[in-house]
């Protein structure tokens, strides 16, 4: 998998995921995906179909840290009540893939092998990733198999268009590993933000000076993508107002808004901001934009001596949408500061948070190592209108963004 904004949160550390693969030529991805929820410190177990195992082994599937792993239904080398374990063990159940065999045996209740009596004596949340050639899937009885599982509660990820095995191209490829891998955190995760619709700003905005050059910064966009994940895996509706190349961070739950500039960027916060419950603008907004000289571009032949370029401001997007709230909205900002010290970056946050109006305001030091822009960690100065001040040390920015998700939920 590609790199993610949950791919080392330490927040799901011994939660229990029982995946199973099925027949299918998609099923050699499935062990990507159980080494992605390993690196979080989830307990996986696995079970996989005769056909599975037609294409992968299950020693592939202990060797990269399943246990125990289930094969056939009078494999006794575990438990003879092995059809029953995950529903009494697991926290969520994934097939990825889903065969349409599989998908078709529980719709119907079966219990006819180790997979489909596992999931029948299973009570929690189920997530379907179906793999298949598109006329199979386009067929009316595995769609009326899968609108069965979802009137039970299932959860669907994919699948997606595209080219598959066969040769033949439609509906039916595996979805991309990131959307299973986010769906199965969704499921595991409180759903405390459940019913909330939240705004989140993210990544660098560009502001143009002539047909080539812009004026930006080397924002990743990674802190805003992990606060829109973050309340999305905890049950929120979240739109994110993008800059430049951070749509790609976020899972298609989440509504992406891309822009390029800090002024369209404005525009569009501002137009949804009151249908919302939360704004955490987290982007890396230009203060200033050059002056444009328009679509061409500038020849160094026309300055010899060197140039000077004229800035106009851009809009402050916190400080407006902020002082525009309602009562019941809540407002996260952040300032990307330097500072000798965390203290020093105390102070400056508490400095700008009352400047800006916001609940909570948590200031990074864009010069410290492995903290600011381009980094996957941060270490962030956080203060909020009631008083309470705390300094974090270098973490992930994804438990840096649960955090801050928490904090703004007492309030």
């Amino acid at each position: 998998m590609t790199r993610g904004v949950f791919d080392r949160s330490t927040r799901f550390g011994g939660r229990r995921l029982h995946l199973g693969v099925c027949g299918s030529v998609a099923c050699c991805k499935s062990a990507e995906l159980l080494r992605s929820w390993r690196k979080l410190d989830i307990h996986v177990s696995a079970t996989l179909t005769d056909a599975a195992q037609h294409f992968v082994k299950p020693l592939l599937f202990e060797s990269l840290g399943a246990f125990p792993v289930y094969e056939g239904m009078f494999d006794f080398r575990t438990d003879v009540f092995a059809h029953l374990e995950p529903g009494s063990r697991a926290d969520v159940f994934v097939l990825a893939p889903a065969s349409a065999d599989a998908l078709s045996r529980l719709a119907q209740g079966a219990a006819s092998d180790m997979l489909s009596a596992q999931v029948l004596a299973f009570d929690g949340p189920l997530i379907l990733a179906p793999a298949m050639n598109p006329r199979m899937w386009g067929n009316k009885a595995a769609k009326a198999n899968v609108d069965t599982l979802l009137e039970r509660g299932a959860v669907l990820v994919g699948p997606d268009s595209g080219d598959v095995a066969c040769g033949e191209a439609g509906q039916g490829r595996l979805a991309p590993l990131p959307e299973i891998f986010l769906a199965a955190l969704r499921a595991l995760a409180p759903q405390d933000m459940a019913g909330l619709h939240v705004l989140v700003t993210l990544g660098a905005t560009r502001e143009p000076w002539d047909g080539m050059r812009y004026w930006s910064n080397p924002s990743s966009g990674l802190m805003g993508a992990g606060l829109a994940v973050c309340a999305w895996l905890r049950g929120a509706r979240v739109t994110a107002v993008c800059g430049s190349g951070c749509a790609s961070l976020l899972p298609r739950a989440i509504t992406a808004c891309g822009v390029s500039r800090a002024r369209e960027m404005f525009e569009a916060a501002r137009d949804i901001w009151p249908q919302t419950d939360m704004g955490m603008f987290a982007a890396a907004v230009a203060d200033f934009s050059p002056v444009e000289i328009g679509a061409r571009k500038f020849k160094k032949s026309l300055a010899p001596e060197g140039l000077s370029i004229a800035f106009t401001p851009n809009p402050d997007i916190l400080a407006t949408l902020a002082a525009t709230r309602r009562p019941s909205q809540k407002v996260l900002g952040f300032a990307a500061e330097s500072a000798p010290d965390m203290q020093s970056l105390l102070a400056l946050a508490r400095e700008k948070r009352a400047d800006k109006m916001a609940d909570v305001l948590a200031a990074n030091c864009i010069n410290r190592q492995g903290s600011g822009f381009g980094s996957p960690t941060n270490a962030v100065a956080v203060t909020d209108v009631r008083g309470r001040e705390e300094t974090w040390p270098e973490q992930d920015k994804a438990d840096i963004a649960w955090n801050l998700c928490s904090w703004l939920l007492t309030l």
